[in-house]
């Protein structure tokens, strides 16, 4: 087949590229071309997106056999792709568990579940999904929608629970304490960038597919406490972790916090059966710790660790919650 992604050198769509060529594909990346450059064997198609008129005629001079999107944030991107892609014979939208919200009313989350997302991000990832199924419905257009929970790789680094940020992994390496928000308790499923890719490749191609929407997850789940415990055993050292209320961490300056409060504060457990069940070939085989081991080594290579001593948050969080309450135990 050939195959665009829109985008492409993002942290899901380089994994994407790199199966789609294993296999045999002939692929096309558009994006702005303002990472890295494309791999050898995939054609490269320099436009921005958000010049609609531009990217759409472009777009329509092409034919493509199935088309990736892995860049389509809100509801006009969502109507742009329409146009774009009016002849492609599969579409697959990118979206994001966000979508779903923080309350559930069952676990593990199934894609019927109602739709209440509490961030901007996934308000907007709704509305393009609601747009791709409406054009579907109406009109046959062939989209699936695949929604991931944390997707993490080489590009994105050591995630945390707390906050976004890096330092922590240099807090651990001095032996410093870090922070968990609440018990470190809350459930959460990370999945590695080249088992979702698998997922993703795994769809195209299949009509069944069309017009339904997927949940891209492991089977089962983690605790925040057993990520960063397996994370600590990765880089060498185990610290102690200090859980803190989330309403506690609201109250201080941390960069990145929207992070913790919109989506690692809360028990996030989904259903990945679907796909397993439509795509018979998904099955992921990154365990954790070897997937954070892989991304560790790419951060230490390129010098991607900060260093701890440039922040402060984290020794004033810590001193403030030692006041109060006692340590979590170490296992």
């Amino acid at each position: 087949m050939h195959v665009c992604v829109v985008g492409g050198t993002g942290n899901i769509s380089t994994s994407i590229v790199r199966r789609l060529l294993a296999q045999g594909h002939e692929v096309t990346i558009v994006n702005r071309g303002q990472r890295q450059p494309a791999p050898p064997g995939v054609c490269h198609l320099a436009c921005d997106r958000q010049d609609r008129t531009a990217f759409e005629a472009l777009m329509r001079r092409q034919r493509y056999d199935a088309v990736i999107d892995m860049i389509c944030f809100n509801r006009e991107d969502a109507a742009s792709s329409c146009r774009a892609f009016a002849d492609t014979g599969h579409f697959v939208m990118c979206s994001t568990v966000c979508t779903y919200g923080v309350d559930p009313d069952w676990f593990p989350v199934t894609e019927d579940h109602p739709l209440r997302p509490i961030s901007d991000y996934g308000r907007n990832k709704a509305a393009a999904d609601a747009l791709f199924l409406e054009a579907y419905h109406r009109d046959g257009f062939p989209v699936t929608i695949v929604k991931p929970s944390t997707t993490y790789g080489p590009q994105l680094g050591l995630l945390r629970q707390a906050a976004w940020d890096y330092t922590w992994i240099d807090r651990v390496r001095q032996g410093r304490p870090i922070v968990v928000c609440g018990d470190g308790n809350a459930l959460h499923q990370f999945m590695h960038v080249d088992d979702a890719a698998m997922g993703f490749v795994g769809l195209l191609g299949r009509r069944g597919c069309q017009g339904q929407t997927y949940n891209l997850v492991n089977r089962g789940f983690h605790t925040w406490a057993d990520y960063h415990r397996t994370a600590m055993a990765v880089i060498g050292r185990q610290v102690e972790l200090v859980g803190v209320p989330l309403d506690t961490l609201a109250r201080f300056d941390i960069p990145g916090f929207g992070f913790c409060r919109e989506i690692s504060a809360h028990n996030s457990y989904y259903s990945g059966e679907r796909l397993c069940r439509d795509v018979p070939e998904f099955r992921p085989v990154v365990g954790l710790e070897q997937g954070l081991a892989a991304v560790l080594a790419a951060m230490e290579s390129q010098g991607r660790i900060p260093s701890a001593d440039s922040v402060t948050w984290e020794d004033q969080v810590i001193a403030a919650q030692r006041a109060v309450g006692p340590p979590l135990p170490t296992a």
